[in-house]
Order: C-alpha cells, then structure tokens, then sequence
C-alpha cells in the first residue's frame, strides 16, 4: 500500500482554463456518453468499458487486457436488446443488465415501453446467455461466490395490491456460467425486503405490519439460524431510519442514517443485543449525512464500511480507514479538475483499479492505475474541454419569508451581468448535487446564468426544510414558487442576472413549476420552458392514491391536493410557453401536455410544442436526436421568442 501512494503522489497535472469560448455545436451537448461503467477484472487482467461508437448507435462491452489497452479489443453486444449495465463476477464472467422496447405506447401509469433481462459473457469461451425473468433488479455480486449473483423481482407484476403498498420482491441465486438458479426467499409483505453478505447470507430484513400501520426491521446477526425483530417505526413518521451495514469486527453493531430525535439526519451505532441506539457516530449542522462509504476492495472487504458520506457543494467523506482516506487524498491530487472522485471498481489483490472522477469542468472521466501506471481510459464527454466549461458555486440565500434556500449557480465565462434561466429540479422531494449537469453546462456555454435551488421541500438538508413544503397544506405554485422567483430577484440584485433577461426551465416537477411560473402575476420572467411537466394535479394525484401509505401518502397528496393546478391558471398566462413531452413519458402520461395544450389554444395563449417521439420521463430514454431536437428548440426559443426581442 505505501508503494501504491508513493505512485499516486508521483503523478500530478495542472490545467489552465481560457475565457469567453464560443459555444459548442448543439451536436456535441446531444451525445450520449460515449464511455461510461469503466471496470477492473477480479485478477487485474482485464479493463471492461461501455462505448457507444456512434451518436445514434448502442452500447457495447469492449474488454482490453491491462497488460496492453493498444491491443484489439473483446467485443460484446446485445442486439437486439440494449446493455444498460454490467459489472464484473469472476475473472472470466460479466453479468449484464439489458432491455428493449417491446411497445410503441405505454401502458399505464409507470408501465414503460421497456422490458429487462439479465445475461452474461464469459469471455474467454466467447459465449453470451441471456435469462428469462423479467424485471430482475441485481441485489449483490458475491464476492465470496465466484460466478454468482443474487437478482430479486416483483412476483405477479407491479400492478397487484401487495405490490402496491410494499412491494415484497422475490430473490434467487444465479450461476451466471450455467445458468442454475436457487430460489432463496420468496417475498412477503411481512418480510418482504432483503439485504445479503458478501457471501450470499441475508442478515438484514424490512416488512410491514398492516395492522398497526408499522414498518418493522429483522435481523440474522446475532443468531444466523433465525429472524430477530429489532425495530419498528410508525408509517406517518416523517423521520428517517434506514440500516446502511454492520461493523465486521462488531455484528451486533449497525450502522444506521436517522434523524432519532433531531432536524437534520446523522449516522449512528445502533446495539442489537442491547436493542437500542448508540454512540452518534457523525452527523451535521447544515446538511443531513446522505449514507456510508464500503471498502473500495470490494472482493476482499465487501461489507467494511470506511466512512460516512454527505453533500453540500461536494460530495464529502469523513473516512474511518486511514488507508482509504489516504488513497483518496492522493487521486485528488493526481488527476485533473479533480471534484468527485472516487475508485470505482479494484482488483482482488488491492493493487489495480480504475478511478473516476466528475465535477463542474469535468463530465465524467475514467482512469486505469495498474502496474506503477496511471492512465486516462477516456471521458463521458471528449468534446467538451474543461477550459469551456462553467463553475458551479454553492451559494445560499434568503426566501421572503426568512427561510435560507441553498442552491447551485452555474456561472458563464464572461462578465455579468448575465441573462438567467431558474432551473428547479424534478420530484420535488429528492435530493439534488449539481456535480455535473448537462442541461446547466450547456445553458452557460451558450451564455446563460443557471439557478438550480434548493427550494422547501428537497431532501437532504433537514425535516424541517422537506416538511416545510406541505405541512400548512401544498406549497407548490405558492411559497415553494417564491424560493425560485426570491433566487433569482437575489441574483439580479447581486449584479449577476439582468433583471429584463430571465427565464425559467424545468423537467417534471421542475416542468410543473414552470408552467405555474407563467400564470404568475407578479411576472419576473419572460418566457417558460416546460418539460414533461404536471399541469393537472388531481391527474397525477390519481395514479398514486392506491399506491402510496402513511407519510408518503400523506406528504404526496396533501402537497398537490392544496397547490395550484397549472390547467385552473391558463388564463392568467401572461408570458410565451415551450411545452416539451415525451410520447411514451410513463410517469407524466402525455395526457398532461395535450389538456394544458388544449386550455392555451381556447384562450389563444401564445405557445410552442415539442414532442419527443419515443422518449419516456426519464434521461436514459432521451437517445442523440431527442436532446439534439430538445437543445435546438430550447436555444432558438430562448433567442427568438422568449419575451421581446428574445433572451
């Protein structure tokens, strides 16, 4: 290991940046990551990459040796299925995840136009197998089990009522090279969601207790022959409680993200034998602590957990490995424009591993440290050069109410003040870190100032920062409007945003407040730009009454049962709309642009729409000519038609 750091700190690079670039073509921003899921074999003697070799073409496994990358490589693909994933189980075996459009509509609320398999390839015997269960979701490698996985699914479909609630999975293991498969739970709503060892042994188990409304944990740490239940927590508990692994020297110790008590979530010990909390282990005043990091060896050391995890501008580590932290410390000070680094995959005998890294000047770039050499495999995006890219600051500011809104700024290379687009993220309660975001970097490159806030309601940063968003009935359109509007007055009054060039942008949430943007009657914008955006309430409402129990269906409804439906406002539109969709969108059915299309042509309303043919809700559905029709339109529409005399 000291000869493994005295390499890492032997290879260093500094890289300038230019100022005021010209745009990249569109074409450039339109392209799907033409490398990406880089990975090292068990033994070291292999590097296995995902390449997409043409703008419109899909992915193939390409296999090097290490010994020699200049070699030709092994090629695998799967057509006609598409490789949306694999990942290395022995050192001749890759286990792949695959799917392929079987319908031109879909079917439903979250029923897509995809189906998935699992399949594999050994390598050295040029043999491809595909399985036949639909749906599988990979649960665990294994290690300690050479040629195996654990893949889960849904018995009986997504549809079913037990599904609905809880969604109790079914597991089996599978030996990739013969294709044997075990069946070792089938899922139930009382224990109904597993985690295994890296040895294949469950240890850890969450069900439901419908009678008392109840989500209950189960253990096999302390006695491996039996289930012991340790946990139970109320389902309308806003607070957060979820088992992230077990100390390997200490079983019976568990470490656990929650909040226990307190605003913001920390990590704790929680004791199984003396059945309850421990020693807090780490947790935060600002921001909640997102979860745990494992051992980056994972063949050797599957279960170690080496730190704890949380973002603000960053995604930060406090390790509890000094070696790990070490090795950290060392990449960063390797590789260039060096943000979120981390070792993504790493040979059985610790020496060998491929590195990525992404952040603001960096879409996502893959490196190979073998034998004494560090060596750049390739990036997501080789077109864009860090010296045209834009910085991301993590500023915060001040709501009218009071409330301080975190929030991301991506800043062009030029001179403010800038013309300035909010783009507020889908969900709305998810978590967001702009490491590297696409649509921001491409608004900048083209000139734009790009807002991403944190408005009340996005998780991470406290319960009382989430439950704001609805716990004196749905913000959405009202105060959760206001953060993105008070954002954006903020930047005009710091100088950086002209107060006559302001725009808002959004995709599914972010799409939904867009629209309510446009009916807004103290205007601050001059055009909205709406993608798969919600634009009637009770009809997403609808898809999800069935489905959702306790806090979550209380969170969910009473957020779009008490804010403003987009449809009821079309009248007072008092600014250009782009409406943009996907025709095959499962989460946002298209349903939902046709009726706000309909409202704004009764009332002549100006506006402009754009299908997506083929796309569905998600970024993995948007193929080379749906973000290259997306970027076209977004760009000409910001310069010609948003407000009077364009953006």
């Amino acid at each position: 290991m000291k000869k493994l750091l005295s390499v890492l700190a032997m290879l260093f690079s500094v890289c300038a940046f230019g100022k005021n670039p010209e745009p990249y073509p569109l074409d450039y921003w339109a392209l799907r990551n033409v490398i990406s899921n880089v990975e090292i074999s068990p033994d070291g003697k292999h590097v296995a990459l995902m390449k997409i070799p043409t703008r419109d073409g899909d992915p193939v496994i390409e296999v090097y040796p290490t010994s020699d990358l200049s070699k030709e490589p092994f090629r695998v693909n799967s057509d006609p299925m598409e490789i949306m994933q694999f990942f290395w189980v022995s050192n001749d075996v890759i286990g792949m995840r695959l799917r392929q459009k079987v319908r031109d509509r879909i079917e439903g609320f979250n029923q897509g136009v995809y189906e998935y398999l699992l399949a594999s390839v050994d390598i050295r015997r040029n043999k491809l197998q595909k399985y036949d269960q639909l749906g599988a979701e990979i649960e665990n490698v294994l290690p300690g089990k050479q040629d195996r996985i654990i893949f889960s699914y849904l018995p009986g479909g997504d549809d079913s009522r037990l599904n609905r609630a809880f969604r109790p999975r079914t597991y089996y293991e599978l030996n990739l090279k013969t294709g044997a498969k075990k069946l070792l739970m089938r899922g139930k709503l009382d224990m109904g969601q597993l985690e295994f060892d890296g040895n294949g042994s469950p240890w850890l188990a969450r069900g439901f207790d419908i009678s008392k409304g109840e989500l209950v944990w189960y253990e096999r740490l302390t006695d491996r022959k039996s289930w012991t239940e340790f946990y139970r927590q109320d389902e309308n508990s806003f607070e957060t409680f979820a088992v992230e692994g077990f100390d390997v020297d200490k079983p019976h110790i568990l470490f656990v993200t929650a909040n226990n008590g307190h605003d913001k979530v920390g990590l704790w010990e929680y004791d199984l034998k003396a059945g309850k909390y421990g020693e807090l282990v780490y947790r935060r005043d600002d921001v909640d602590v997102s979860g745990v990091r494992y051992h980056t060896n994972t063949w050797e050391e599957a279960d170690r957990v080496t730190g704890v995890a949380y973002a603000s501008d960053n995604v930060k580590v406090e390790y509890f490995d000094d070696v790990e932290m070490a090795t950290q410390k060392q990449l960063e000070r390797v590789v260039p424009n060096a943000h979120y680094l981390r070792i993504n995959s790493r040979s059985r005998d610790g020496k060998s591993m491929t590195v990525y890294n992404v952040g603001p000047r960096d879409p996502g770039t893959y490196y190979l440290l073998h034998e004494g050499r560090f060596t750049k495999l390739g990036s997501r995006q080789p077109l864009l050069e860090p010296e045209n890219l834009a910085d991301v600051r993590y500023i915060k500011y001040e709501a009218r109410d009071g409330r301080t809104i975190p929030a991301y700024l991506t800043v062009p290379n030029g001179k403010p003040p800038f013309p300035a687009i909010v783009m507020p993220h889908g969900g709305p309660f998810v978590s967001e870190l702009a490491l590297y975001n696409e649509w921001a970097q491409m608004l900048a490159n083209n000139g734009y100032l790009v807002l991403q806030p944190q408005y009340r309601g996005s998780r991470g940063l406290g319960l009382d920062h989430y439950k704001s968003a609805f716990i004196d009935g749905g913000q959405g359109g009202k105060k959760m409007q206001d953060d993105k509007d008070d954002g954006m007055l903020y930047l005009v009054e710091q100088g950086w945003a002209d107060p006559d060039r302001l725009a808002i942008f959004g995709w599914s949430y972010g799409g939904y407040a867009a629209l309510v943007a446009a009916s807004r009657e103290e205007q601050i914008y001059q055009c909205a730009i709406a993608g798969a955006a919600v634009s009637d309430n009770q009809m997403q409402v609808n898809y999800y009454r069935t489905r959702l129990r306790g806090a979550a269906k209380t969170e969910q409804l009473r957020m779009w049962d008490d804010s403003l439906s987009p449809v009821k406002e079309v009248d007072s539109v008092n600014i250009p709309i782009l409406l943009v969709h996907g025709d095959v969108d499962q989460r946002v059915p298209p349903e939902h642009a046709e009726k706000y299309r309909n409202a704004l042509q009764a009332l002549e309303k100006p506006y402009e729409y754009v299908e997506l043919k083929g796309a569905d809700h998600f970024s993995n559905t948007l193929f080379y000519e749906h973000q290259k029709k997306l970027y076209e339109s977004m760009i000409s529409y910001l310069r010609e038609d948003c407000g009077p005399g364009g953006l």
